[in-house]
């Protein structure tokens, strides 16, 4: 991207700017609303990180949101007095992390009782099982988040001072209001388990209805849904998780003869039992999603989701084929590694060319062998296949993670490989045939089936990690889940000398813009995986508290905290999206393979 417009800063006139044809097309952008809904950049469809712009249109991640109309400028005197106003204390921003963030869950719960229901709930293609399915898991759960939230809110209004109770400390804690409805919230969690059953129901009855399927697909593509329809189902398990760690900073913080110590210590146990109860059932259903979500991604294979497969990594590889390095996207599972390309179908869909089982396989480092740099062979059943990483690191989190899915394979009695291979183009030995079957990546052969009509999928981890370049693993998609934040950030571009005020959600690996807290739906998304995350340099002449830096390649963008805590956690949560984990799996997952 030029530095013309990077620089444009709070006065660019982004909507009514076309994208030209030298753009990058990984180019980091946040995505906002474009004058080319589905525009060919560098022969590539634009990469739609977002479900919707602002303007209904779909958008490209190739600009910046154009927010300066919608948003306040904040000035440093109103940063002052605001300072001066309001608790220091570390628990009050604790506390304020549990308001943030439970405000940003109670919208979530709504996509799923109030938008969702509106479209798929009235509808005679639902089945009957699967809406009281939904309406009896969720509809109590939005009424009593509603209620708790509308608690939480009034403590931190008397806990920052909006009242005289502050003056005597009455109102200087949380654990008591978190003890009290997590206590009236257990009663609620004890069907949590069965959230699987919810998705397959709803995997099901997709299958069955063209009509559903239709509906569900196009629910996805609003602005309100602006993550996977599936995540949404799983919130209420990974809210608990969050409750668990929010008490646990409060407990670490507080002195055993603080007031508040002793409800904290006892709302954090009835969570941990909670949590700990559904921990198994929260593991096989976070693989069960990805594994539906992946389903919609490929095209050319069937039986994906299957009994005993789990998801392990997925990413870009540059595989060595007669014409050279091509980029691929690798899909390792505990029995089978998948690779393709990215198609140039409606779908944006990726078109799967072969596969490898891992039974037998062996990995040998091969960059001495072929002069590739960071190259590593695969050798199993008769083929081989040569792939380069894009590092050093990714290299070696990949090869970590095939050695560990080859143990896996040789003592799993898990699915079987032969149920991916009917509708590969390239599952045979020879290398020879798989090239030429690549050759023809992104043109179906002439008497294959017309696709089935399906909107473009552009917003998915799969389609970030083909446009970075670089790869993301379960552990990964479990460690995000617990780093899920919200809260009222300050955000200025590199050459832009003012402060926007906006409200920020972190989830799924992704920043979502917006104007407010009470905004329906975000107007713009950054994907942070392939971002740095740091504080300035004294040359950039920030001199600013709590402020950290997003930069990748020559994008850079700085944000404002309010508090040390706020910057820290924010730090903390951005770090676990852009710098992968190499880490093995934990042990509680390796039982399940």
């Amino acid at each position: 991207m030029s530095n013309t417009e990077e620089t444009r800063g709070s006065t660019r006139q982004t909507h009514q700017d076309h994208l030209s044809q030298d753009v990058e097309s990984n180019s980091p952008r946040l995505s906002g609303s474009s004058g080319h809904p589905h525009g060919m950049v560098n022969g590539q469809k634009s990469l739609d990180l977002c479900s919707q712009g602002f303007d209904g249109r779909q958008p490209s991640p190739l600009t910046s949101p154009l927010l300066n109309d919608a948003c306040s400028v904040r000035t440093d005197d109103e940063d002052e007095v605001r300072r001066k106003r309001f608790p220091t204390d570390r628990a009050y921003f604790i506390a304020k992390e549990l308001l943030t963030t439970e405000r940003t869950y109670v919208k979530d719960l709504e996509v799923v009782t109030v938008s969702f229901q509106r479209v798929v709930g009235q509808d005679e293609a639902t089945p009957d099982s699967l809406k009281d399915a939904v309406l009896s898991t969720f509809e109590p759960l939005h009424m009593f988040h509603t209620g708790f939230l509308r608690e939480v809110e009034q403590r931190l209004a008397l806990w920052e001072g909006r009242s005289n109770a502050h003056i005597k400390g009455d109102y200087q804690r949380i654990g008591d209001v978190m003890l009290k409805n997590l206590q009236a919230l257990k009663p609620l969690t004890a069907n949590l388990h069965k959230q699987s059953d919810i998705l397959l129901e709803l995997e099901k009855a997709c299958m069955a209805s063209c009509r559903l399927e239709s509906l569900c697909r196009d629910f996805e593509l609003q602005k309100v849904c602006y993550v996977p329809l599936n995540v949404f189902i799983l919130r209420p398990l990974h809210r608990l998780v969050h409750y668990k760690l929010i008490l646990e900073r409060l407990c670490k913080h507080y002195p055993a003869t603080h007031v508040d110590f002793r409800d904290c210590r006892a709302a954090l146990a009835d969570v941990t039992e909670v949590v700990d109860q559904l921990q198994g059932s929260l593991v096989k259903m976070e693989n069960f999603q990805k594994l539906l979500e992946l389903k919609k991604d490929l095209l050319g294979v069937d039986n994906l989701v299957v009994p005993g497969r789990e998801f392990i990594r997925l990413g870009c590889l540059n595989k060595l084929s007669g014409k050279g390095l091509q980029q691929r996207m690798f899909f390792l599972f505990n029995d089978v590694i998948l690779y393709s390309s990215r198609g140039m179908t409606p779908t944006n869909q990726f078109k799967v060319h072969g596969q490898l089982p891992l039974c037998g396989m062996t990995i040998r480092e091969s960059e001495d062998e072929w002069g590739v740099p960071h190259a590593f062979t695969l050798v199993g059943q008769g083929q081989s296949v040569v792939v380069a990483a894009s590092s050093l690191s990714e290299m070696e989190k990949w090869m970590e993670d095939i050695k560990m899915g080859i143990e896996m394979a040789k003592t799993s009695n898990g699915p079987s490989s032969e149920l991916l291979t009917s509708n590969l183009t390239d599952s045979k030995c020879s290398e020879d045939s798989s090239a030429e079957a690549e050759s023809e990546d992104d043109t179906p052969p002439p008497n294959a089936l017309p696709e089935k009509p399906s909107p473009p999928r552009g917003n998915t981890m799969v389609h970030v990690c083909w446009h970075r370049n670089t790869s993301v693993s379960m552990v990964d998609f479990s460690i995000a889940v617990e780093n899920q934040l919200s809260g009222n950030l300050l955000r200025k571009f590199k050459n832009s000398n003012g402060w926007q005020k906006l409200w920020v959600v972190f989830t799924n690996f992704s920043l979502f813009f917006y104007k407010s807290h009470q905004d329906e739906y975000p107007l713009a998304s950054l994907p942070l995986l392939g971002y740095s995350v740091t504080v300035p340099a004294e040359s950039e002449n920030i001199h600013k508290d709590y402020v950290f830096k997003l930069h990748f390649k020559s994008h850079v963008y700085y944000f404002r905290s309010e508090s040390e805590y706020t910057f820290e956690r924010w730090m903390e949560v951005i770090r676990s999206a852009t710098c992968s984990s190499s880490r093995a799996l934990p042990s509680t997952r390796k039982d399940l393979y």
